[in-house]
């Protein structure tokens, strides 16, 4: 959920190069501050089981 919160970040505020540091944390907080005034959240539809079924091959089990 944290990389959807992140890639959608990047496309709706960080679509520009920001001059300073503080340009970028000031945009950052009113971005954060119109999604949490809208109560946006975040549709996580990759369950655990799916993972386990996708990411077989990257994690596999350990046989005792």
């Amino acid at each position: 959920m944290a990389a959807i919160a992140c890639s959608a970040l990047q496309r709706q505020c960080l679509e520009r190069r920001m001059p300073d540091q503080e340009t970028l944390r000031e945009d950052i907080a009113a971005w954060e501050e119109r999604r949490n005034a809208h109560e946006v959240q975040v549709n996580g539809r990759f369950t655990t089981a799916d993972a386990r079924i996708r990411l077989k091959r990257l994690y596999p089990s350990i046989k005792n």
